[in-house]
């Protein structure tokens, strides 16, 4: 069994062709009797309008292991948004969940030691009743994001090395778009 997990962080970035399809997760995990434990504690039972923070589960009665609780990023705005962050992506992050234990990514020994908080991001548009939602892209978008974020976090990547090589060779997509003024 692996060491003790105190706090590792992650993120990643997966689109599929419609603009509605990107998912872009963040996650903290480590201990339940840590700083992460505590957090999940504290935003389980801290609700906020709009910011529902719900478990990840496969189905109604059937949580995940390790214990993993979302976090909405964005407010939601209707009963449509709700339903889709709280239905098709809450499956698609607990079978991420479950994807990074078989892969070896969390260790099979630690799923009931340590917990996962996935601050996930749903575009606004699933919102609007005229978006035409593909709910298999979408699962599989946020399915596969999550996954990679949990693997960078439990693999501390990018490395420090990684980042001063590339550090001028990246820059960030909202950054370049306001110098062009098209934000």
């Amino acid at each position: 069994m692996a060491g003790r997990i105190i706090m590792r962080t992650g993120e990643a970035l997966v689109e599929a062709d419609e603009a509605w399809s990107a998912a872009e997760p963040e996650v903290v995990i480590g201990e339940l009797d840590g700083p992460v434990g505590y957090a999940i504690a504290n935003l389980i039972g801290d609700q906020v309008k709009g910011h529902s923070r719900v478990w990840a589960i496969l189905n109604s009665d059937v949580q995940v292991r390790p214990a993993t609780l979302m976090v909405s990023k964005y407010t939601a705005p209707n009963p449509r948004y709700t339903n889709i962050l709280m239905g098709t992506v809450q499956a698609a992050i607990a079978n991420a969940v479950l994807d990074s234990v078989r892969a070896g990514d969390i260790p099979k020994g630690k799923v009931n030691s340590v917990g996962i908080i996935v601050a996930v991001w749903l575009d606004p548009s699933v919102a609007d009743e005229k978006t035409k939602i593909d709910h298999d892209v979408l699962f599989q978008t946020h399915r596969e994001a999550t996954r990679k974020a949990i693997h960078k976090a439990m693999n501390n990547e990018p490395s420090i090395d990684w980042l001063l090589k590339n550090q001028k060779k990246i820059s960030h997509y909202y950054h370049d778009l306001g110098k062009q003024g098209d934000l």
